[in-house]
């Protein structure tokens, strides 16, 4: 075994901590204001996926089931792990050499986004259905790819001492992002359509056409922002043309239609299983997650079989795809386990108490009104706040210190819902609830993402962190679709503290990582 493999963490440099006063004003660095209206950017377009564009469909008298399958459009984000490579290592004609290779790619993305969100304006859901679903798809692509250059442009952007510090930025800038898509757009809408209060195509495609304008933040910031000084080491060591990138292009797009139309082509047997065996929505999951696994094999035995055909260089596909999974084991040896272990379980008591949070308000008696006062409004304040607080503590303390505490903060609120579970409403106790696991949460995750930033090499940055991004929230979103079935079974009360339970082996993780970072910088 070599030196290397069997110190896993030894090319990590022990962690540093800083002053209270060089914590502060890593508030105010430049590349951390960035990341703020970057952050706006990559949240915008989420919510004109999902809520935003779930109304203007119910208002134009598209039924519910055809309203929910929109909701597809988004598994890009779930996905991105598949064409992040793509971004790591192919150049773009003209935009590479004029703005980098982040800076270019941020900004076809962006076009991209605009591009989308004016192809869905332009088209009417009430005559031309088919024509919005494929502006959503377009939506939800495009801003997928954003988000992959912005993960990568943040850790490649500066240290890892700041990079929790840039991911508070950044979430606050997400969030503000989202708020003005949801709120935003539904007020501007609202407005556009005056006191006739009915369905109004022009409304919505006006306000579509404003939160496309809303994306000249981004825009402007890429243009404006210095492209990152990467650190290659070389695992790109062939000299590809022109011609190989477009063959590796063509490779991508085969492969992704082979996997498109067989999940098209066994819609209908997925269908006619669920009728024939009456299907509940056990089965029903299963069958659908039989769907996907049979698609992706046959759309990798496809893509097996054109590499065979030499469509592609094996040696271009093997750096590309292959090399950042190696890169990561050889370097973490069987420490990456347990690496791996922690991001797919590190968010998984807030995020399967999530799962029934706002059904857990309405049945304890709280109004909307409280609701969306105390829980959102308030709550998104919590949230950004807890998110700087954590990018400060991180920097002053360290990140590993607050990705333990982060994770303890999170156990520990679930348990101030059971405690409230047994209580009549009362708006002061929920808003003091809220605030404490808004901001457990924002310390947590601006820890967490710190950790991810710092795990990743910068010669594969794009895709480690999609693998990353996409694994942390599997696990925890799986077990989440059940939380409503354990609440049934348990009640409110012994649900929480199941669910604070949960993060006891996160603690467990993080406090060995610790203490093997410590043996490694002795």
């Amino acid at each position: 075994m070599s030196e290397q493999a069997a110190n896993p963490m030894s090319d990590r440099t022990p962690e540093q901590t800083r002053s209270w006063r060089e914590a502060i004003r890593s508030c105010f660095h430049p590349r951390v204001i960035s990341m703020l209206f970057l952050g706006f950017s990559a949240g915008l377009p989420l919510l004109l996926i999902f809520s935003s564009l779930s109304i203007w469909l119910r208002e134009a008298e598209v039924s519910r089931s055809t309203v929910t399958y929109f909701s597809w459009a988004a598994l890009a984000y779930s996905f991105k792990f598949v064409w992040a490579p793509l971004v790591d290592r192919l150049p773009l004609p003209f935009l590479t050499r004029w703005l980098g290779r982040r800076r270019g790619w941020l900004l076809l993305a962006q076009v991209a986004i605009v591009g989308a969100l004016l192809f869905m304006a332009g088209n009417d859901p009430l005559h031309n259905l088919a024509l919005t679903a494929i502006g959503a798809v377009m939506l939800g692509f495009s801003s997928a790819t954003q988000d992959i250059v912005i993960d990568a442009y943040r850790i490649e952007a500066a240290d890892n001492n700041l990079q929790a510090m840039m991911s508070s930025s950044y979430m606050a800038g997400y969030r503000i992002g989202m708020l003005v898509a949801g709120a935003g757009t539904l007020k501007l809408a609202s407005a556009f359509a005056g006191a006739d209060g009915g369905y109004s195509y022009m409304a919505w495609s006006m306000a579509y056409v404003c939160m496309a304008g809303m994306m000249g933040v981004g825009i402007l910031t890429t243009l404006l922002i210095p492209e990152p000084k990467t650190n290659q080491d070389g695992s790109l060591s062939g000299v590809y043309n022109t011609q190989d990138y477009l063959r590796f292009l063509g490779l991508f797009v085969l492969t992704a239609g082979v996997f498109v139309g067989n999940f098209v082509l066994f819609s209908s047997v997925v269908a006619a299983t669920k009728s024939a065996i009456d299907a509940g929505p056990l089965s029903g999951f299963l069958l659908e997650a039989v769907r996907i696994v049979i698609s992706v094999v046959i759309a990798l035995l496809a893509a097996r079989l054109l590499i065979g055909m030499q469509l592609v260089s094996r040696h271009m596909v093997r750096e590309t795809y292959i090399a950042p999974f190696t890169d990561f084991f050889t370097r973490y040896g069987k420490t990456a386990l347990f690496i791996l272990a922690l991001v797919g379980s590190y968010r998984i008591a807030d995020i399967v108490m999530g799962a029934v949070a706002n059904v857990f308000y309405s049945d304890m008696g709280y109004t909307k009104d409280q609701i969306a006062n105390i829980t959102k409004t308030f709550g998104l304040l919590m949230t950004i706040a807890g998110g700087f607080v954590g990018g400060v503590l991180a920097i002053r303390f360290g990140v590993l210190r607050m990705l333990w505490v982060g994770a303890l903060l999170a156990a520990i609120t679930n348990l101030l819902f059971a405690l409230i579970a047994g209580m009549a409403p009362q708006s002061m106790l929920l808003a003091v609830v809220i605030a404490a696991d808004n901001l457990s949460g924002g310390v947590a995750t601006a820890a967490f993402v710190a950790y991810l930033s710092g795990l990743t090499n910068r010669a594969f940055t794009a895709m480690q962190y999609a693998v990353f991004s996409s694994l942390m929230t599997l696990l925890p979103k799986i077990l989440a679709g059940y939380s409503g079935t354990m609440v049934d079974a348990l009640g409110y009360q012994t649900f929480f503290i199941v669910t604070a339970v949960m993060g006891l082996p996160v603690l467990a993780l993080v406090s060995w990582i610790i203490r093997l970072e410590r043996r490694q910088s002795e």
